[in-house]
């Protein structure tokens, strides 16, 4: 099922969605967060976008792993894989409490919570944001320098 689609893998698909909306709810989360009067306009269009990255993760990291399965590499290749497999695992828990923050913004916003309490939010907010967008680059440079780094000869292959 996450292995191809149309002759193209599901993961070289899949993945450029989780590279666009992780950060993409990343920036939208530290946004709300910093700016209150925004949150009541943006904070469902958020957690949506974080509901849609979260979703995407999941299957990116299954047809990650048939692809790999395809792929038959050795050497070099073979560990950058496996480095860009580890990082994209952390990808998930990452997201996911990007997403509850997510939420939690949103329930702010629909309580009309006030004060320190929303401002605790909003302070765990930007950190799991940041923390999911960190994790998000780590893991899609890992996975670039394996796919690219030997064949454009970058000196990722020594």
């Amino acid at each position: 099922m996450f292995d191809t689609f149309r002759g193209l893998p599901v993961h070289s698909l899949v993945v450029h969605g989780v590279v666009v909306l992780v950060p993409l709810a990343a920036l939208g989360l530290i946004a709300i967060a910093v700016r209150p009067v925004w949150r009541k306009h943006y904070a469902t269009l958020v957690a949506l976008t974080a509901t849609v990255a979260l979703a995407m993760v999941p299957v990116a990291l299954a047809s990650g792993n048939k692809l790999k399965a395809r792929l038959h590499a050795g050497g070099v290749v073979e560990s950058q894989i496996k480095h860009h497999q580890q990082m994209g695992q952390l990808v998930l828990p990452a997201t996911a409490v990007m997403w509850v923050a997510a939420i939690a913004v949103l329930f702010v916003v629909r309580r009309r919570v006030t004060g320190r309490s929303a401002t605790l939010v909003s302070a765990l907010a930007v950190i799991a944001a940041l923390v999911a967008l960190v994790q998000v680059a780590l893991a899609g440079d890992a996975g670039s320098t394996a796919v690219w780094g030997c064949t454009l000869n970058l000196g990722a292959c020594k």
